[in-house]
């Protein structure tokens, strides 16, 4: 952003902390994270914002790659974009509060004119999808009709298919070389972490065992979560039969 003064009739949007512990696919921690979000719902529609809309990958298309991944033994690789709705670009002059505990000396009456997305913004969500569609179309990928955030790309025989959940990617490619390649690809355009061989995605852990050509999904974490939230972690199971 760019510390400007308050323009005359604009009430720059709030901004705050959020804190969140983040676990792995056996429950413990596996880092603590701090980020700065938009008080979104302060947002005036046609001013601050237009479009919110984001396509958003469905759990029937995850199980048809996953089906695919197993019976054509394709290779299975994730990877993770770092703070991904900083990337979308603003189309919209958006002013924001100076960030609680960063605010400059001095300048104590001006605000952030925002140069682009940030966490909390009605459209921070559509400007990142349409950020990564625009990048990655523009690599040889085709998208999927039925399901936007599917992308293939295919190259004679070889082909490598692509899962986007907000700023989860998975990778599934028949070609070691194609993987590697898009993979390089993205690091160059995003801030991403390369997550290896796929293991645990949108809180499903993935047991694969390519000898017998068996790929299972069990959801444990989320169970014990579930079952934590309403106070029966400790209940007893018992089997009804009908």
């Amino acid at each position: 952003w760019d510390l400007v003064e308050i323009p005359d009739g604009v009430k720059p949007v709030g901004s705050k902390w959020v804190y969140k512990t983040k676990y792995d696919s056996k429950g413990k921690v596996e880092k603590f994270k701090a980020r700065l979000v938009v008080k979104g719902f302060t947002q005036i529609e046609g001013i601050d914002y237009n479009d919110t809309f984001s396509p958003v990958s469905s759990e029937d298309s995850l199980r048809i790659v996953m089906a695919l991944v197993t019976h054509y033994d394709l290779e299975l690789h994730q990877m993770d974009v770092k703070t991904a709705f900083l990337n979308g670009d603003l189309h919209e002059d958006v002013y924001m509060a100076q960030p609680e505990g960063f605010v400059e000396e001095g300048k104590e009456h001006m605000c952030c004119r925002l140069k682009k997305s940030i966490y909390g913004l009605k459209q921070a969500s559509r400007q990142w999808y349409i950020k990564f569609d625009n990048v990655i179309l523009n690599f040889g990928f085709a998208e999927n009709k039925r399901d936007n955030c599917i992308y293939i790309k295919v190259k004679g025989s070889k082909f490598i298919i692509l899962v986007l959940y907000l700023d989860d990617i998975l990778l599934a490619s028949s070609d070691k070389n194609m993987l590697q390649e898009t993979k390089g690809f993205l690091s160059s355009n995003f801030d991403i972490k390369d997550l290896g061989e796929a293991s645990y995605v949108l809180g499903i852990e993935m047991h694969r065992d390519r000898s017998k050509g068996v790929l299972g999904l069990s959801q444990t974490t989320y169970i014990k979560k579930v079952l934590e939230r309403y106070n029966m972690s400790t209940c007893s199971p018992t089997l009804h039969l009908l």
